[in-house]
């Protein structure tokens, strides 16, 4: 009674140092930003608990969180764990089947590529402006950079999850 869902499709083989060094940034800069996440929120209560409330902490939580969410889309790419439509594709000619595994690869890397390209002009208008984080003091570049960062992460995590999860990617486990 097994079901091949992504997370149980992992190849046996060792991982090269390049896909150790991806899971460790993309899952370390996740679980970071969560445990960044849980002490400011805490700090947050405590310091409302003894009517001295902290006038930063919305903005670090909300930091944090862009960092989360946009790190964890780069983590759920690497073990193919974004939403499909394998379930649809059963719809669909054969044709259009036998391609899943194409068509996942161009609107992916189109979808990252775009997202790198606005991400990164984004960064740069913040730069050029001196975008300031108005609580925290910092330059509104140190949040905005996880958006270029992980689409560039995100289309590595691309390519390191076609050998483990080739067939649930290409739909070709689905009966």
């Amino acid at each position: 009674m097994s079901s091949n869902t992504p997370s149980q499709t992992v190849s046996a083989e060792p991982l090269h140092a390049s896909e150790r060094w991806l899971m460790w940034l993309t899952d370390g800069v996740c679980g970071t930003a969560v445990a960044g996440i849980v002490c400011v929120v805490l700090m947050q209560v405590v310091g409302r608990l003894l009517d001295a409330p902290f006038s930063w902490t919305e903005e670090l939580t909300r930091a944090c969180f862009i960092w989360m969410v946009f790190a964890g889309m780069a983590a759920s790419v690497r073990h193919a764990d974004a939403a499909r439509v394998t379930v649809l594709l059963r719809y669909f000619p054969r044709l259009v089947r036998q391609a899943a595994l194409a068509i996942y690869m161009v609107c992916n890397l189109s979808f990252f590529a775009l997202t790198a390209w606005t991400g990164w002009a984004m960064v740069r208008q913040q730069w050029v402006m001196n975008e300031q984080i108005a609580t925290l003091g910092w330059p509104g570049w140190v949040v905005g950079i996880i958006l270029p960062a992980a689409a560039v992460l995100s289309i590595a995590g691309l390519f390191q999850s076609l050998r483990p999860h080739r067939a649930v990617i290409a739909a070709t486990d689905a009966a």
